[in-house]
């Protein structure tokens, strides 16, 4: 019979989304995960597997809870769609810490990083991207709905448009470009949306 875990599975979890979202997935080393996580080799593997599988876990529930994150913020009604639109926006525009040192999207890290040689990967990231582009769609609709975008606006079109800014913007930020910059990107992005 199988000995019970005595760890919590969710912290670990927590604490080895750290280790990768801050060295990536090649530059974690089994050691920095034990020490990180508490757990010896045969704990971590036994309960996860190994390395690349304790990885696609970690990704799993980041993506999970990133599109679980925006599904919140972009919901409502139609009368408000285009307010929660500029507010996604103008919130990318003020993301991270000036004072420190910018943090990519572990979703865009990983992506970057592993999409063409781990399938999972990018599958996992295919998966959430059109995701968030159904999401945006769905709050472009709202806002055509309402009239602050013209009905004539292809909406998943748009929808795609806003994603791909959304994306550069991460990393404008990432790279430390100035707040400015990220403004005028936002600003034109709406705009060419047609959001009034």
């Amino acid at each position: 019979m199988a000995r019970p875990r005595k760890f919590d599975e969710q912290q670990v979890l927590r604490s080895a989304t750290e280790v990768f979202w801050t060295s990536g997935f090649a530059a974690a080393s089994l050691d920095d995960l034990m020490r990180a996580t508490g757990l010896g080799k045969g704990s971590l593997y036994g309960a996860f597997g190994d390395k690349q599988a304790l990885f696609l876990r970690v990704l799993e529930g980041y993506c999970a809870d990133a599109a679980a994150s925006l599904r919140d913020r972009l919901h409502g009604p139609d009368s408000s769609s285009a307010a929660r639109l500029r507010a996604l926006f103008d919130a990318m525009v003020t993301a991270g810490d000036p004072s420190g040192p910018p943090r990519a999207c572990l979703l865009a890290k990983s992506t970057a990083e592993l999409a063409a040689t781990h399938p999972e990967v990018a599958g996992r990231a295919r998966q959430t991207f059109t995701a968030i582009a159904d999401l945006l769609e769905a709050e472009v609709r709202g806002a055509q709905a309402a009239g602050d975008i013209p009905a004539d606006r292809d909406a998943r079109r748009t929808a795609h448009h806003l994603l791909a800014v959304l994306r550069g913007m991460e990393a404008l930020t990432e790279a430390g470009m100035d707040r400015s910059v990220l403004r005028d990107t936002a600003d034109t992005a709406l705009a060419a949306a047609g959001l009034r």
